[in-house]
């Protein structure tokens, strides 16, 4: 742990060698698959957020003008001299609207991605001299305890949509998780991406730019950094689309011929067309998701939408 000022860092334990059997594990799979975990290096952090800048990727500003407008009344739901915990705090752009109108106590960010993490933090860290920032690097999708205690109001914060990036089977735990987290006075504001048209879902998805096909794309750098990959990216191309009975947008890299590669220290063959997935993306309608979180023990809610209906924040408790 290191400190300055009102800025303290934790690293929680990990598991290398779990790490690397989590991903070869995925490759023995049929199909293959890659957990969404491994978008985040550094590169695919930044990646990610050049994703919620395009114009067809709606979720990111949607949910931001539902802060910007509805912030006094989440804040209220919170209550003051709060603690703030922030599940994959990204590029904090969002927390900052939530963090102004709130004002609380302590703020702990969490993330998976380590330097992205420190950097975020700290600057949130400069910019809010009267904030303590406890920023925390784990990985939140699985189970966890707190670096510290709380007293007083607790409040957890999971903007972005990314609960459907977990099967329904693990959102619920997820939920289960947070409840634990908060305790029973405690609340979850989380932003939840709606069902609506299929069109408009598979343009979030496929930006013009290509942008989300280099995100996609950069996990595979991402082993070849870190897991003793040798992908050759000119041999893959992205593919996302929605699947209308899971309701989800699937997505994957798909091999563009007969290749092997080599995943820490392990060859697997790929086929011509074989595709490697790589991240469901769940959509709710707001009957789905308020039962789900009855399911996680929390009994209360407060629900506010867009004009379209395309992009829905919960605060539960």
């Amino acid at each position: 742990m290191s400190s300055q000022a009102s800025y303290q860092f934790y690293e929680q334990p990990s598991e290398i060698e779990d790490v690397h059997e989590q991903l070869i594990g995925g490759f023995r799979q049929t199909p293959k698959s890659i957990s969404p975990k491994f978008f985040y290096d550094e590169k695919g952090s930044e990646l990610f957020t050049a994703i919620t800048r395009t114009n067809e990727y709606y979720p990111t500003r949607t949910e931001m003008g539902l802060l910007d407008n509805y912030g006094k009344a989440m804040a209220s739901c919170i209550g003051p001299n709060s603690t703030l915990i922030e599940y994959g705090s990204g590029s904090s752009e969002k927390i900052r609207l939530l963090l102004e109108t709130l004002r609380p106590q302590t703020y702990v960010p969490m993330d998976i991605s380590r330097d992205y993490l420190a950097a975020s933090a700290n600057t949130i860290a400069e910019d809010y001299p009267w904030l303590e920032v406890l920023a925390t690097c784990v990985d939140y999708s699985q189970d966890f305890d707190l670096p510290v205690s709380f007293d007083g109001n607790v409040a957890a914060f999971f903007p972005g949509s990314s609960i459907g990036n977990f099967s329904p089977d693990s959102a619920l735990s997820f939920l289960k998780r947070v409840r634990r987290h908060v305790g029973v006075n405690g609340g979850l504001l989380i932003g939840v991406d709606l069902k609506k048209d299929i069109d408009v879902l598979n343009r979030a998805y496929n930006d013009s730019a290509g942008i989300t096909a280099d995100f996609n794309l950069n996990v595979l750098n991402h082993i070849n950094e870190v897991y003793q990959g040798n992908f050759d990216l000119t041999k893959f191309r992205h593919r996302a689309t929605y699947n209308e009975s899971l309701g989800c947008i699937q997505m994957f890299i798909t091999s563009l011929c007969d290749q092997t590669v080599n995943v820490a220290g392990e060859l697997f063959e790929l086929i011509e067309g074989e595709e490697i997935h790589t991240e469901n993306s769940f959509k709710y309608s707001e009957t789905e998701f308020r039962d789900m979180c009855r399911q996680a023990g929390f009994t209360r809610d407060r629900f506010w939408t867009d004009e379209h209906e395309w992009f829905g924040v919960f605060y539960v408790s």
